[in-house]
């Protein structure tokens, strides 16, 4: 197999999000605009209350599906048709925004760590009005294996014979949080046709000889398989991987739509209180 190489390294910036939440942004800035099919990757991580307490209230979503992993904390999910998810450490949430979702998203603590990652994902432009969908999984519905000194959490996808509750038929998307011990290696075969990229977040890490940065994401060249091996302080960082939907993406804020004119007509939705057209279904698997 070929070994994956990193083709880019992205720096994160640093953004203030919803009424005043500190992010990390790699994808969906000025340098990284889209990673088809990925349209934003945020990381959040903070024990300073003031960096996350105000939360995310209300705000609209068209066009896209969202997957958040909450590594530490918890966040209370509420739309404005009534539907509630509670997202506790090591949850995930994937919410198909599709036609449109106001929503909120509010921190139930005052302190402690609150760190975790939210990735969109497009949908394709046939699915893009289709009925928006949630599914929430706990932390005891998320499969771990662990080897050889590597633990992976299979939020999505397939390690060895083991696959992870999340499913999209549309990108077939990868999502693993990997942790190495002190000079350990994880290897993943990938398809060759697929994006995919890793984000460290704690150790330190080599792909081929290039030290992965951290607060900043390395998109991966072409290959089908990656090999990742930690430094001395052990490692752990994501490593996500989508099939392109290759269209035409054209996003103002919340929508992400194929035309300008989709988009215009998400604003005129939504300021004449019709963005949201059906109660998001909670789907079970």
């Amino acid at each position: 197999m070929a070994s994956r190489r990193i083709r880019q390294l992205v720096p994160a910036l640093q953004a203030t999000e919803g009424a005043g939440v500190t992010v990390h942004r790699t994808i969906g800035t000025p340098r990284l605009q889209h990673l088809d099919p990925f349209l934003m990757l945020d990381h959040f991580g903070s024990d300073d209350p003031n960096q996350y307490i105000a939360g995310f209230p209300d705000h609209p979503h068209r066009g896209f599906t969202t997957l958040t992993y909450m590594i530490d904390g918890h966040m209370l999910h509420e739309d404005s048709m009534g539907n509630r998810g509670d997202l506790r450490s090591g949850g995930i949430q994937w919410m198909k925004a599709a036609s449109g979702v106001i929503h909120s998203e509010m921190p139930q603590q005052s302190n402690g760590l609150m760190r975790g990652f939210q990735l969109w994902i497009n949908l394709p432009a046939n699915e893009k009005m289709s009925d928006p969908e949630y599914q929430d999984f706990g932390p005891e519905k998320i499969p771990v294996i662990e080897a050889n000194g590597c633990r992976v959490k299979v939020i999505a996808g397939q390690h060895q014979d083991t696959r992870g509750p999340i499913i999209d038929p549309n990108t077939e998307i990868l999502y693993f949080d990997v942790a190495l011990q002190a000079g350990s290696k994880f290897s993943q075969p990938i398809a060759p046709d697929v994006t995919a990229f890793v984000y460290l977040f704690e150790g330190d890490a080599t792909i081929g000889d290039t030290e992965l940065p951290w607060d900043s994401l390395a998109v991966l060249d072409d290959g089908d398989s990656v090999d990742i091996r930690s430094g001395a302080s052990g490692a752990r960082f994501i490593l996500v991987a989508g099939r392109p939907l290759k269209e035409p993406i054209v996003q103002y804020g919340p929508f992400v739509m194929t035309s300008r004119e989709e988009i215009e007509r998400a604003f005129h939705d939504y300021s004449n209180n019709r963005l949201v057209q059906k109660r998001a279904q909670i789907v079970s698997r």
